[in-house]
């Protein structure tokens, strides 16, 4: 089997071609533009593998695309490529729409273009799986929780970039038969996550003993799922999913932005210990703009059609992933110290060359 897989280098990406090539023996062409959250480092242990190939290429190049379909010839793609981070996409929604809406766009012709070329077992065994997110569904009430056939409501130039990809898939499969299948998922964590986004920006900044704003009260709910759980899933969506259909993942772990906090704070402060709990190191900051109240997932959808289950539990997966970035310096430090040092995204007074604030989760 020969999967495309756009966007692994990021976050997700990565970690669905360490399992594909590492795990399952699949050949994978991994295509990915190398903007600032992609990292070549997150796939060493595949590197030199002979069924592992990169291909530096974007997305919305449709003659670059047509060339990966050509030489590669895959079974199916896994589209993950994306513009993802919800502060950046305030003060920048141009690149969201242009990745992610046209994009997308851009790959499902490329693909549908391969596809209708194909005959035979060829054709019917083709799969286009588009990677998504919980956030196109909007806000949550209390104690509610997204299914597949929750309406679409998205808040931010981020999730409305999204929805309108979903979208977009879903229509090539009623216009053009496109045989394609859609996910989405809660929020990952886990190893080789680029520090901008809440776990790992809290941790290193706990580490070092810096303040730790949080966004208004901190009660914030979101759903957390362990990235290896949610590329198994991908993986059993791709091989047994039904075409056409799209399947939440979710880690069944929602939890208050708060709560996250204090538990990296606790967990930091029994392996590296300071002078005064890190606990003392929050503090609450204005809120973000549009900032959605709650997210969880019920991905009883995918447990009984499929017989997916999250392994880790978020004690356990946050555990692990605290430890790997103790023992990963030489992976994050470039990052921090050259890329992004963990200063706030996503201000609407923000000016070029203007002063930042600390960052606020």
């Amino acid at each position: 089997m020969r999967i495309i897989v756009t966007g692994g280098a990021g976050f997700i990406g990565s970690a669905v071609c360490r399992h594909l090539v590492g795990e399952r023996c699949i050949e994978v062409v991994n295509v990915d533009k190398l903007t600032y959250a992609a990292n070549l480092q997150s796939l060493a242990p595949i590197a030199d593998r002979p069924g592992y190939r990169f291909v530096k290429a974007d997305i919305c190049d449709r003659a670059a695309m047509d060339a990966v379909f050509a030489e590669a010839r895959p079974d199916a793609i896994m589209h993950l490529a994306a513009e993802s981070h919800v502060d950046r996409s305030i003060t920048g929604s141009a690149d969201f729409v242009r990745t992610n809406i046209v994009g997308t766009h851009t790959l499902l012709e490329a693909a549908r273009g391969y596809w209708e070329g194909l005959a035979g077992e060829a054709r019917e065994r083709f799969r286009f799986l588009h990677v998504s997110t919980d956030e196109v569904y909007g806000s949550l009430p209390p104690d509610g929780y997204f299914v597949e056939t929750t309406p679409y409501d998205p808040r931010s130039p981020y999730s409305a970039s999204k929805a309108s990809s979903d979208h977009l898939v879903s229509a090539w499969h009623e216009t053009y038969g496109l045989p394609v299948l859609v996910t989405n998922c809660s929020n990952n964590y886990g190893p080789y996550h680029f520090p901008e986004k809440l776990i790992p920006l809290v941790l290193l900044n706990a580490l070092d003993e810096k303040p730790l704003p949080v966004y208004g009260d901190g009660q914030q709910v979101r759903d957390w799922l362990y990235v290896d759980d949610h590329v198994k899933a991908l993986t059993l969506v791709l091989e047994k999913g039904r075409v056409g259909e799209t399947y939440n993942v979710g880690g069944r772990a929602p939890m208050a932005n708060l709560d996250v906090v204090q538990r990296i704070c606790d967990i930091l402060d029994d392996r590296r210990p300071c002078k005064s709990p890190r606990r003392n190191l929050i503090t609450h900051v204005a809120d973000r703009p549009g900032h959605d109240r709650r997210y969880a997932i019920d991905p009883t959808k995918i447990e009984t059609e499929l017989g997916w289950r999250a392994s880790e539990t978020f004690a356990t997966g946050l555990a692990r992933t605290i430890d790997w970035y103790l023992a990963n310096e030489s992976w994050w430090r470039p990052l921090r110290d050259k890329v992004y040092s963990g200063t706030r995204l996503g201000l609407l007074d923000e000016r070029p060359g203007g002063k930042k604030l600390a960052s606020a989760v």
